[in-house]
């Protein structure tokens, strides 16, 4: 039977320049969608997927994801005080009893793969997820969820894969994918150009990986950027153990840019309770 999946790995440390300013004082992971931050929807996803240890690679500057995620007495008191209970109850259950929080410093930027490295005093000898928060997928089931159900069919190391335009690939790892078992990944290339792309399936920031990956990271050269890139080190293990992709389905948001964050503000205002009609009323007002 293949290990469950308990630790939930979130790279974030990086700056998030393009926000700027926005992001010169605060995490671009505390970047709000409608009333939660972008890392907030982050865990509530892996946690949702069976993860009750949550491993937050972070840097000098992310110390207010640490306070999001901690307890609040003095806000409480105030709620409390003014009979605002439902308010405080979204407050008290951002982390269920019974999930940790763990926070490790990525000392350099040496990108997703040594980020995810950094990881492994707290992940240990067991398959781990990696979230990007950048990446929001409203799926259901979840994304993570999703790549759990493929793990547990045949205990092998999952990523998320979307297609998309070929005139895209440079912004991507791409996958071929093995034409004796068409999810079982055959090659991944970081970030190539359209003419050297192996497919138009993109991985995506969800990732379900064996323990094997660090041992492959510790040795991974510095790739594309000058970074040491976890696509390679999932590229150096595919001839040893067996890596499928997953057409995950829901619909993506990236984040990391400013129309894929309006983007998401906007679908997941037209869905939120507190908003859903007042907000469609307004825009289809300025459409008119």
């Amino acid at each position: 039977m293949p290990q469950s999946v308990r630790t939930a790995v979130f790279p974030v440390a990086g700056r998030g320049t393009r926000f700027l300013p926005a992001t010169k004082a605060s995490p671009k992971e505390m970047l709000p969608i409608v009333d939660k931050p972008l890392i907030q929807y982050a865990v509530e996803e892996a946690i949702a997927a069976g993860a009750n240890k949550l491993v937050f690679v972070t840097g000098s500057s992310k110390r207010a994801i640490e306070d999001h995620f901690d307890t609040d007495p003095e806000l409480e008191s105030a709620l409390v005080a003014a009979d605002k209970l439902d308010q405080l109850a979204l407050i008290r259950n951002i982390v269920p009893k019974g999930v940790t929080c763990i926070y490790i410093r990525q000392g350099e930027p040496l990108g997703l793969g040594h980020a995810v490295l950094c990881a492994r005093p707290a992940v240990g000898d067991e398959p781990f997820f990696v979230h990007l928060a950048d990446d929001l997928i409203d799926g259901n089931p979840g994304c993570l969820l999703q790549l759990r159900h493929q793990h547990e069919s045949h205990g092998s190391s999952v990523v998320a894969v979307e297609t998309i335009p070929m005139g895209d690939s440079s912004n991507y790892g791409i996958v071929a994918l093995d034409e004796a078992d068409e999810n079982r990944i055959s090659l991944i290339v970081e970030k190539p150009q359209p003419n050297d792309a192996p497919s138009n399936l993109a991985v995506v920031g969800r990732y379900l990986l064996s323990h094997e990956i660090f041992d492959k990271l510790e040795t991974t050269q510095r790739g594309a950027g000058g970074e040491i890139q976890l696509t390679d080190a999932i590229a150096d293990m595919l001839d040893e153990s067996p890596v499928y992709a997953h057409a995950f389905t829901g619909d993506r948001y990236d984040c990391g840019s400013k129309l894929g964050y309006l983007q998401a503000t906007v679908a997941y205002g037209l869905k939120h309770s507190d908003t859903a009609t007042s907000f469609a009323k307004y825009l289809h007002d300025r459409d008119d």
